[in-house]
């Protein structure tokens, strides 16, 4: 059935609500066949073997129930969470508006999720490493938000390294969402060394990739001090970024609600910090560019801006679930269209 035509009854439902009975109708998903590989648009990134480089960014499989299924709509990986060591719910609801005129949405969730003791169970009983043909599966970490306001909030993420790291091909440390106070804070640098000491340390001899995810409401010194902690540190890869704060022009009844938004209005702004991590990094740190990407021209715009990967989410719900796969049909298409011949051609050629 076309996304137009169920896309009228799902907006009729409260925008949690839908997301709901979204995860509920891919659990009933057999698992697909692993992704054939793709010559022109497979990479290798951080170690890791990217089948094609569209991702599904943190947020939507926040407890890590279907993430093992995303490649059967199209993704060359899966980023599920974000998990914090204690189960909590969140914020009060409402706390998801979906900002249509503007194909946008504003969240305030508040790291909801069950906590990582019950999805490492539930990961585990699925995994399967990439090496026998799994999916590629990231694991997006946080504090619980009585840690961070009690100032323990490293403690928490050295504890989810801990806890997540065997079971995921890669580790996102997510300092960036706006919707727990104080979260923030640990992106300047004192803050960051302290934090990335930790998190590394925690790893100790093993080989997860460790990756950060930042914001876009950075000003200059703040992605120069991001980019330097970074490769002190020897950060596995940058996703940039995560929702903003701030409020361009919106048309939307809903644009002053409380939150991060996402979606379209991002577009401009999280380019824009993408290019400025690659000025300062070069080929040093590998780039995950994330926030408004819905066609594959935004796409194909992040990598040639030096992002190696994409991830989206927002898109999805004015898209519909198969966005990932018409975005990878196109940046094919793109590519053909300008002689590129391998996605590693593409990134970066448009930053100097």
């Amino acid at each position: 059935m076309s996304y137009r035509l169920i896309r009228p009854l799902l907006f009729a439902l409260d925008a949690e609500r839908a997301h709901h009975l979204s995860i509920a109708a891919l659990r009933l998903m057999p698992t697909p066949a692993p992704l054939a590989p793709d010559a022109m648009l497979e990479s290798v990134v951080a170690g890791i073997r990217f089948p094609n480089p569209v991702g599904l960014a943190a947020g939507y499989d926040k407890d890590g129930r279907i993430a093992h299924k995303m490649h059967g709509l199209g993704f060359g990986f899966a980023e599920l969470g974000t998990l914090t060591p204690l189960a909590q719910p969140g914020n009060p609801q409402p706390r998801l508006f979906r900002l249509v005129e503007d194909r946008a949405v504003i969240n305030r969730f508040g790291f909801n999720n069950g906590g990582q003791g019950a999805a490492a169970d539930r990961i585990a009983r699925y995994r399967r490493p990439v090496e026998s043909g799994g999916p590629v599966i990231g694991i997006n970490i946080g504090a619980n938000k009585d840690a961070t306001a009690a100032g323990r909030g490293i403690a928490d993420y050295a504890t989810g390294v801990t806890c997540m790291a065997p079971l995921a091909d890669y580790l996102t440390v997510n300092i960036s969402s706006p919707n727990t106070p104080g979260l923030r804070a640990l992106q300047g640098r004192a803050a960051l060394d302290d934090l990335l000491s930790a998190v590394m340390a925690a790893r100790g001899a093993g080989t997860t990739p460790i990756f950060l995810k930042v914001a876009p409401d950075l000003e200059p010194a703040d992605v120069e001090d991001i980019a330097a902690a970074c490769i002190d540190h020897r950060v596995d890869a940058l996703i940039v970024s995560n929702t903003t704060i701030t409020r361009p022009a919106l048309r939307s009844a809903q644009a002053s609600e409380a939150g991060g938004l996402s979606g379209a209005p991002l577009t401009g702004l999280s380019l824009a910090r993408l290019k400025d991590f690659r000025r300062l990094t070069g080929t040093r740190l590998p780039l995950i560019g994330v926030g408004g990407i819905a066609n594959a021209e935004q796409a194909y715009a992040r990598l040639r801006a030096g992002a190696s990967l994409v991830q989206l989410y927002s898109a999805l719900v004015y898209e519909g679930p198969y966005l990932a796969k018409r975005i990878n049909a196109g940046l094919k298409a793109l590519m053909a269209r300008d002689g590129v011949k391998t996605i590693g051609e593409a990134i970066g050629v448009d930053v100097q």
